[in-house]
């Protein structure tokens, strides 16, 4: 059953990915729902899950907090290094270099892949626990996938190189299912982890995505594509846990 739930993760990022591209014309408006997608997910689902398991561990609170500002100092600061050498600081709107988009794809890849682990661990402790995972994980990569080629054309990648890169996001978390099988991850690792992967979350879709949605074609209509990605993503969490 856990490859059945494994596989069916590699679709849902494609399905996410092949959207993306379907509405590259009007990349504004999938730039400003992936935006809100970003943001909702940090506040709806990373930071309550992250708070659950700080309290369940015994884990200070101010760690993953540490790790949530390190991980959006850090994205910051490899962003803005990569900017420095391919771009003029008077031309802001235009700030595109392919390796800012490779380089976030990867990011994205590496959260996939620990969807996968999320999943293959779930169902070594029970066969419900592995499922609810399995759905929460399918919703996630969906977005993952669409954010991965929303990430790689905003950034002036070929459309070849685009759907390489997704074909790697959404082979990642089966990879992360299969590796379960060979290693475990510490409670305090993953608490961590889920800081440090907020801050990447917030820094791409707050200073990144969103000012990259309003700087070619700013309308209410871009707006209302960012509160659709919030409140797409409130009401799947709120299915989700209940």
């Amino acid at each position: 059953m856990v490859f059945i739930f494994i596989s069916l993760t590699f679709f849902s990022a494609c399905l996410g990915g092949l959207i993306g591209i379907k509405w590259r014309d009007k990349m504004h408006l999938t730039l400003g729902f992936t935006a809100g997608v970003l943001i909702s997910v940090v506040a709806f689902d990373l930071l309550p899950e992250l708070v659950e398991l700080a309290d369940e561990t015994g884990i200070n609170l101010r760690l993953p907090m540490i790790a949530l500002v390190v991980g959006f100092l850090l994205f910051h600061i490899a962003e803005k290094s990569l900017l420095i050498h391919h771009a003029h600081e008077d031309q802001y709107g235009h700030h595109h270099h392919p390796t800012v988009g490779i380089f976030s794809s990867l990011a994205l890849s590496a959260h996939s892949f620990l969807d996968g682990v999320g999943i293959g661990f779930g169902f070594q402790v029970s066969n419900t626990l592995g499922i609810t995972m399995a759905f929460a994980v399918l919703a996630h990569n969906f977005t993952d996938g669409l954010n991965t080629v929303s990430l790689m054309l905003a950034h002036k990648n070929s459309l070849k190189t685009t759907f390489k890169f997704l074909f790697i996001n959404a082979i990642a978390p089966v990879l992360g299912g299969i590796s379960t099988l060979f290693f475990t991850f510490s409670s305090t690792a993953l608490v961590l982890y889920l800081g440090f992967f907020a801050g990447f979350l917030l820094y791409i879709g707050a200073s990144d995505i969103l000012p990259e949605a309003h700087s070619q074609d700013s309308s209410y209509k871009t707006i209302l594509m960012t509160i659709l990605g919030v409140v797409v993503v409130f009401l799947l969490t709120g299915l989700i846990t209940g």
